[in-house]
């Protein structure tokens, strides 16, 4: 069985999900490990708390999985709110600080997007919770009258 193609429309938001997750992934460490080190801290803490996470989802955007897309957003999160959290305290980084929030706000909508098309191309469906407590309160009834 071979998948259906993708429209015009989910392959630009897999290119702007993709932007943002390659920026983001050349980003982090070219700022935080070459250009503007973090004194007191160690390699293997910035690369745990701002590396490591972004690399979770690699497997699931190679092998372009939706769902992966879907729950990467809730790691482009921690690079968007380290971005405005750093528009307040390193003005003197606002470049780097920029492009954070290009990257993760690129990712953030193309992410959320492709996912949403693409999987409604494979037919994919996420069950509604009234759908889902409506069939329980039928089955718990049909028990009851049992």
């Amino acid at each position: 069985m071979t998948k259906p193609i993708k429209q015009p429309i989910t392959i630009t938001y897999q290119r702007l999900a993709l932007f943002g997750y390659i920026g983001l992934l050349l980003l982090m460490p070219i700022w935080l490990f070459i250009i503007a080190p973090r004194e007191g801290y160690s390699n293997g803490f910035i690369f745990t708390i701002y590396i490591l996470p972004l690399l979770l989802p690699l497997k699931g955007i190679i092998q372009d999985k939706p769902y992966t897309y879907a729950w990467a957003n809730f790691i482009v999160m921690i690079y968007f709110i380290h971005g405005l959290s750093l528009l307040w305290v390193a003005p003197d980084e606002l470049l780097w600080v920029i492009l954070e929030l290009v990257f993760a706000t690129s990712m953030f909508v193309g992410c959320t997007y492709y996912a949403r098309h693409r999987g409604q191309e494979l037919g994919l469906k996420i069950r509604k919770l009234k759908d889902e407590l409506a069939e329980e309160k039928a089955a718990h009834q049909n028990d009851k009258e049992d």
